[in-house]
């Protein structure tokens, strides 16, 4: 009998898992593969990959900075990492939360885990929330407003 409400419970977080995953779409699967190339751009220092993914007009509140910024200045942090040697050694990207409004308007909320060093050293990881607002333009989808902020001092999920 324990087995068999065992194979019941487990069929039922299967079916719930599927639904969710039926449940996103097409704009929201599009928007994550993003997501996840923003990651890789910044690993490879690809700046003019990363500045693709961001409109003319954004505006956000990195972590990092004291006060919103634009778009001129959204490679600053990533430039802070190299000017120092150091590269991008742990990355975990978790999401949470996505919800598409319509045909052009997408935001996406989840966890990033990252870690920086100098080569040869270990990195330190550190866990941040981040929330993007992505429309889709003439250029494709670019980031329109976004925010992040540390997850040490935030209760438990």
């Amino acid at each position: 009998m324990k087995r068999a409400r065992s194979c019941v419970a487990i069929a039922a977080l299967l079916a719930v898992f599927a639904l969710t995953a039926e449940a996103e779409s097409p704009q929201e699967r599009a928007v994550w593969k993003l997501e996840h190339d923003y990651w890789q751009y910044v690993k490879n220092f690809d700046l003019e990959g990363y500045r693709s993914l961001w409109n003319e007009d954004f505006v956000g509140w990195p972590e990092s900075i004291a006060t919103p910024v634009g778009k001129a200045n959204i490679t600053d942090w990533i430039m802070a990492y190299k000017s120092k040697g150091e590269e991008l050694q742990i990355l975990k990207l978790e999401p949470a939360a996505s919800r598409a409004f319509g045909d052009n308007l997408v935001v996406t909320h989840y966890w990033i885990t990252d870690g920086w060093a100098l080569k040869g050293q270990t990195a330190k990881a550190s866990k941040s929330r981040i929330t993007h607002t992505w429309m889709r333009t003439k250029n494709g989808w670019q980031i329109i407003g976004g925010m992040s902020a540390p997850v040490e001092n935030t209760p438990d999920r």
